[in-house]
């Protein structure tokens, strides 16, 4: 059996900015140029997707760079293709890096006759031929039980953290992290102990799906720079009328930090109209012109950490490692230096 000296990267066309990037990184680490495979990925007049894979992939590692953002349908189906083209060719494992995992927010039933589309998302990801799924910030930690198969869930509460301490760090006596929910609150309270601040809940009560009826702060945010953390913005409406809330309230300044920043419909304009003075994003939905144009919103990378984590993966070694700032911080050196 040909013996694999490199893991090699495939990408979609969900996200080619961050796959270029782990790569780049993946090369850094490596001390060669680590680039990803040839292939092409396109459709047929009729939408339907064709995948080609133009090198030799037998015996391989390789890693399939696909978040299954929108549109999600899309993105799923060209990452479950281009695992076909690869089981076909004779991978030695397939791996599928899965920055934003789609379908994520429907891992229960909420009422009768409705579905589990995140069990079902992680059966036809197994049954394609992925042998281990790597992602970042399951919307559910009970979604890694889904797959028959090692899932790796990386988390960016360490790089929040560093980017909070670095940006924050003439007031972090008064910083106070938010968790906009209830369901939140495992979250905010691991990235406020991360930091040492204090922590508050914005408790919401809806009438009906879609309408939020009553919110209400639990703590003391006065005089505060608070902190909302999360981990979708999907339309930014809950969002956005959290911020106004935690002002009302006599809050000094408010910030947002959510991992995955869906932004659909008007949240952009909602976001950048806001009383939020910044929201902090991460790279792992592909942005779009107007989120990189908005003036209150950064986009800080996820690819140092996907670039260790696959290396991790194919070394053999701990990923779980770098859930800690400690890890991260040599590989975060350029953004976040030592003081």
């Amino acid at each position: 059996m040909p013996v694999m000296t490199e893991p090699k990267l495939i990408a979609g066309n969900a996200n080619r900015t961050l796959a270029a990037a782990i790569a780049r990184r993946m090369s850094m680490h490596r001390g060669m140029s680590v680039g990803l495979v040839d292939a092409r990925v396109e459709r047929f007049n009729d939408q339907e997707i064709f995948v080609e894979v133009y090198e030799n992939v037998r015996g391989e590692d390789m890693f399939v760079i696909q978040p299954t953002s929108n549109p999600a349908n899309d993105n799923l189906m060209e990452l479950l293709i281009i695992t076909d083209a690869l089981r076909r060719s004779s991978a030695a494992r397939i791996t599928a890096v899965i920055p934003y995992f789609g379908y994520a927010r429907q891992d229960r039933r909420a009422k009768a006759r409705t579905p589990i589309s995140a069990k079902l998302v992680a059966n036809l990801l197994t049954e394609a031929g992925v042998e281990r799924v790597l992602t970042l910030d399951l919307h559910a930690a009970q979604i890694q039980g889904f797959f028959d198969v090692p899932v790796d869930n990386l988390y960016a509460a360490p790089i929040f953290a560093m980017d909070v301490e670095h940006h924050f760090r003439d007031k972090l006596d008064n910083v106070t992290i938010v968790s906009p929910d209830v369901g939140g609150v495992a979250r905010a309270r691991e990235l406020a102990k991360r930091i040492g601040c204090a922590l508050a809940i914005v408790d919401k009560r809806r009438e009906k799906a879609g309408e939020i009826a009553e919110m209400t702060v639990i703590g003391d945010v006065k005089g505060q720079t608070c902190i909302i953390v999360d981990d979708i913005c999907d339309t930014a409406g809950t969002l956005c009328k959290a911020a106004d809330l935690l002002m009302k309230n006599g809050a000094a300044e408010v910030h947002a930090y959510i991992t995955h920043g869906v932004l659909s419909g008007p949240a952009v304009e909602r976001v950048t109209n806001s009383v939020m003075k910044s929201l902090v994003i991460t790279d792992s939905i592909e942005p779009s012109a107007a989120v990189k144009a908005a003036p209150n919103i950064r986009i800080v990378p996820t690819a140092p950490l996907f670039a260790q984590a696959i290396l991790n993966i194919w070394n053999g070694t701990s990923v779980s490692s770098l859930f800690e700032v400690e890890t991260l911080q040599p590989i975060y050196e350029g953004l976040y230096p030592r003081p």
